[in-house]
Order: C-alpha cells, then structure tokens, then sequence
C-alpha cells in the first residue's frame, strides 16, 4: 500500500511494513504554510434601514469611520447600547451598509452578562435566535430575533478556494501560531466571488490562542 506525503507531494510505499504494529494513521492533509489572513471581530450590530430610523432618526444615513477588509462593509462611527433582561454592554458598534434584518454578533461571555442564550451561527441564519433591546441617540427598539454568536468562518473567492482545494460550507480547520497556539476546528468556509481573502474569529477565540490581525494562519482539510 501506498500513501502520499501531503507536505512533500511525494508517494510513501508502506506495503514492506516487518511488524505486526497497528499502522499509524496517515497525516492531516495540510495546505503550505501560514497563508491565511486573520481578522479579529469585537461585538457588533448589522441594522436594517427601519431599526436605524428608530434608533436615530428618520431616513438617518450611518457615518462612516472606516472601511473593513470584505468589499463595500464599513465600521460606523455609531454605537449602540445592547439592553438584555439581566445587564447592558455601551458602545458596541454598528458597521455598515444596512441589511435587510437586523443582526447582533455577540461574545460567548455577553450571555451572561446580558441574560440571553445566543446559538451559534453563520451571519444570517437568524431562525430561532432570540431577540434584544437596542437603544441609540434618538430612541429604542426591540428586536424579535437576530443575537447570534458568530460561527468562526473563512471569507474566499472561489478562485482562492480552487487553489486551496476546498468548497462554499466544507467544515475545516487552522492552526495558529505562537507560543498559545494551537488547532481549531470546525471552522466554516464561505466562498463567493464577492469576499475577500480572511479568517473572522471573534476577539475571546483570538484572545483564548493569542493571535491578533498581524498573524497568519494555516488551514488544515
């Protein structure tokens, strides 16, 4: 029998084996070297044009203060004030443009402070997520549903994921660097021609292996 040595492409014959030991099981495939982007996210909101017109006025237009790494999304310069049944977080921004539904991307340690359950989720799969208080500048508004807890993702085009060899929704993993760093799995890949090359881990995953956005990762099938 034969196997093949992901990291040197070469092919190992294994087939000469003189013991009668389990044989070991072959390698996680790995693709070459750190090459992966990290983006780092704190808690955030995506508003819909209505729960912005709540919170801020009517026909409000959000103000932007930067742009962020994926085509056409910016950080605002406005925040908002998350209200749960058991406590409140200020200052969490919201970024931009406006989606069709208002969404909240929360910390694992928001839930307790806020009193919520978040389920973990790719952005937009909102069904069966609780709701939250937002309150702003001009007003407050209470959402029926959109709190989630980000799933950790990669964003790649589909040329990325050709070279990478790797499809839209396969289940992955990265290693991390340093001297906390480690594996984490389950890590979703979302591929289409509108994003931008880049892992989004929350700043509590970035944290708990110590990596920031100045690192790179790699990515493991």
């Amino acid at each position: 029998m034969s196997v093949v040595d992901h990291l040197s492409g070469t092919t190992i014959d294994t087939s000469a084996s003189t013991n009668n030991s389990v044989p070991e099981v072959a390698p996680i495939s790995v693709v070459d070297g750190f090459t992966v982007s990290l983006g780092v996210s704190n808690h955030h909101v995506h508003l819909a044009q209505a729960e912005l017109d709540a919170l801020f006025g009517k026909g409000y237009e959000l103000t932007k203060m930067k742009d962020l790494s994926q085509p056409g999304q910016f950080a605002a310069k406005e925040c908002v004030i998350l209200a749960g049944p058991k406590g409140v977080i200020q200052k969490v921004r919201i970024l931009g443009p406006v989606r069709p539904e208002t969404q909240v991307e929360i910390f694992a340690s928001d839930q307790f402070k806020l009193g919520i359950k978040a389920p973990l989720r790719l952005s937009g799969d909102l069904k069966d997520t609780p709701g939250i208080t937002l309150v702003g500048s001009q007003g407050s508004v209470q959402i029926p549903r959109g709190v989630i807890i980000a799933q950790r993702h990669i964003h790649m085009t589909l040329d990325d994921a050709a070279r990478y060899g790797v499809v839209d929704k396969q289940v992955v993993s990265l290693e991390m660097p340093g001297d906390r760093g480690g594996i984490l799995r389950n890590v979703i890949i979302r591929a289409n021609n509108s994003s931008a090359f880049e892992c989004h881990l929350d700043t509590e995953e970035a944290n708990a292996m110590g990596v920031s956005g100045k690192d790179k990762l790699r990515l493991i099938k």
